[in-house]
């Protein structure tokens, strides 16, 4: 696939060009499923990294997550699910009036509704409470999608800045408390050297990286963004997400 079939390509080209060598490893591996380029690519052991997950001390701590929409973290908002966490997901590309959902573990047992369909992007939006970042609880574990990572905590996602743009916007609000983690489960060809991964001051760094092969402390020695990098927002962002206009001028950005 040519760059020009990318969504958000021509952003970062240095970002594009390691995002397009991951998906194409995944595919020549036969490591992916599904379809692999302009997404967070769904994986083969993707139940195994997000059991691994599920083992760590803080997500066993944990009372509220934070997942991506992406298919490959189905596992971790199930495992979410049926830990008894309060699972938050994002609305995909934020591109509804509320920003999330939230999902009750008590109340979907109340109603019937399996963990597994719940855990899923129909399942969340169809049973899940809608939300605003005002209403969301602190997050212990906030878990985003990734194309390519680094042992560092460097990451990229699929270039269209979601992910920075939520948790700048928690942070601005005060939702990641100091013991908050920032964490992906990928496979291991996604995790790259970190000379590869350019990282810049708006981007959020990861704590943990987990794979179907290896847990990584990354100790990451990259500074977390303290807000809404505002200057970085494209302007398709502002035009796509109904909030955000109104929400940097509550924020007084």
């Amino acid at each position: 696939m040519s760059d020009e079939n990318l969504r958000w390509s021509g952003r970062n080209s240095e970002k594009d060009k390691l995002r397009a060598s991951v998906w194409i490893a995944l595919e020549k591996n036969a490591a992916g499923i599904g379809e692999l380029f302009d997404s967070i690519p769904d994986y083969v052991g993707a139940d195994i990294a997000a059991e691994k997950l599920s083992q760590l001390p803080f997500w066993k701590e944990a009372k509220v997550v934070k997942s991506n929409p992406d298919a490959p973290q189905i596992p971790v908002r199930y495992r979410a699910l049926r830990d008894g966490k309060f699972l938050y997901m994002p609305v995909p590309e934020l591109a509804k009036d509320y920003p999330f959902v939230l999902l009750d573990p008590a109340e979907l047992t109340k109603k019937g509704v399996a963990f597994e369909e719940a855990a899923t992007l129909e399942g969340a939006l169809k049973y899940g409470k809608p939300v605003q970042f005002r209403e969301m609880m602190p997050m212990d574990v906030l878990c985003v999608g990734c194309v390519a990572v680094t042992r560092e905590g460097g990451r990229t996602g699929k270039g269209g800045g979601f992910a920075d743009l939520e948790l700048g916007i928690f942070r601005e609000l005060g939702t990641i408390p100091s013991h908050g983690k920032i964490v992906t489960t990928v496979h291991q060809l996604q995790v790259v050297p970190n000379d590869q991964l350019p990282m810049q001051g708006h981007d959020s760094p990861l704590d943990w990286i987990v794979t179907p092969e290896e847990i990584i402390e990354t100790k990451t020695p990259y500074p977390q963004p303290t807000g809404v990098a505002w200057d970085f927002v494209q302007p398709d962002q502002y035009r796509d997400i109904p909030f955000l206009t109104a929400l940097r001028q509550e924020l007084g950005r």
